[in-house]
């Protein structure tokens, strides 16, 4: 009876041991793979690079939602075509001004 339950046993082990084998060969390889990702993807710089400010959410929507008030008042308002896509062409060259005059943290 203990030499079966011992071989029972070695049969056992050497299943987990195989088990085990094959769970360190798949945790090599998704190690090897997230390296070559690390090194092929490039690094994301969190916080703030170079001079230009960064702006928080609510700063861009509110950026983004005048600019669209500013757009559909233009559509709206002026009947020339023309005058439209010359006003629309306009807010969106003077907008980067703007928003630095508005926004500039220096003050």
């Amino acid at each position: 009876m203990s030499k079966e339950r011992a071989q029972r046993r070695a049969v056992r082990e050497a299943e987990a041991a195989r088990r085990q084998a094959v769970r360190e060969r798949a945790l090599a390889r998704r190690a090897r793979r997230r390296a070559l990702a690390r090194r092929l993807v490039p690094t994301v710089r969190r916080g703030r690079t170079g001079r230009l400010p960064r702006y928080s959410r609510g700063e861009r929507a509110t950026i983004v939602s005048l600019s669209l008030v500013a757009l559909v008042l233009i559509w709206l308002l002026v009947p020339d075509l023309a005058l439209r896509l010359m006003l629309i062409l306009l807010l969106l060259l003077v907008l980067p001004v703007i928003v630095v005059i508005a926004l500039d943290r220096r003050s």
